[in-house]
């Protein structure tokens, strides 16, 4: 009678029987020189030395640093030049709306795309002439020269410090005049509510009539009472009024401190 004996060790290692159709598949390749596994090896290999070839080896950071700084200064110039410039306030003649110590952005890229000043507009301008006294230099040959390559692309106000803000009031052409309480330009009043609390129009400085030149613009302060301006220059170059020429921008925000930031708008507005 026959029995059906276990199946042995040695019988286990010589694997089930083939199926018919059916061949050896990846994973029956042995690896063996020559075989799929090496072949993977080999591409992987080929790969890795590929990407060390291609890629780039990091700068030193003495190399890294410096031209980081360069690049940011490169782009604080051309947002000075073009775009935007911070200027301080540095007296109260322009109270309440902008204050002692205030930093504020003014719009240098307005000009730049055919604005010109309009009644209103609060503006930075270059000193004509004897409006400013003569500003005090550094003596610190160190601090001076940081100063003035920082004020040079615009990280901080300029050097010379001889620029003023004031409030256009009346342009090329037009015809201004206060008397007692009322300010008028080619006869009608100006509604002034920026002034300051307690001062009027005139704050007791009647003038004119006086007849802006082309090219110019009559500028006051809103601190009325507080304010060296187109009113206390009338002997002067322009009669008073400030070259357009000289106008960098108006002014557009104030970006310095935080308490008192505001926003005038694109122009000014």
């Amino acid at each position: 009678m026959a029995v059906n004996l276990p199946e042995t060790p040695s019988d286990a290692g010589s694997g089930p029987a083939p199926v018919a159709g059916r061949g050896p598949g990846p994973s029956d390749a042995p690896d063996v020189p020559g075989g799929r596994a090496e072949a993977r090896r080999r591409a992987r290999g080929s790969r890795g030395r590929k990407d060390r070839r291609t890629g780039r080896r990091p700068r030193p950071w003495w190399i890294e640093i410096p031209a980081m700084a360069a690049v940011g200064l490169v782009v604080a110039l051309l947002i000075k030049t073009c775009l935007f410039q911070v200027f301080t306030i540095p007296s109260g003649s322009m109270e309440n709306t902008l204050r002692i110590g205030d930093r504020v952005g003014v719009n240098k890229l307005a000009p730049l795309t055919g604005w010109k000043p309009e009644p209103g507009q609060p503006v930075v301008f270059k000193d004509p002439g004897g409006w400013l006294p003569p500003q005090p230099t550094d003596s610190n040959p160190f601090t001076n020269a940081a100063s003035s390559v920082l004020s040079f692309v615009g990280l901080v106000p300029p050097k010379d410090d001889n620029y003023l803000v004031k409030r256009v009031i009346a342009t090329g052409g037009q015809t201004v005049q206060c008397a007692g309480t009322t300010l008028t330009v080619d006869g009608k009043k100006v509604d002034e509510p920026y002034l300051h609390p307690g001062d009027d129009s005139c704050a007791g400085l009647d003038f004119g009539p006086v007849t802006v030149p082309s090219g110019h613009v009559w500028v006051e302060g809103d601190h009325r009472s507080d304010s060296a301006d187109s009113r206390y220059h009338q002997r002067g170059p322009g009669g008073g009024a400030v070259p357009v020429g000289n106008v960098v921008g108006p002014v557009s925000a104030v970006v310095w401190p935080l308490n008192h930031l505001d926003w005038f708008g694109w122009v000014g507005r």
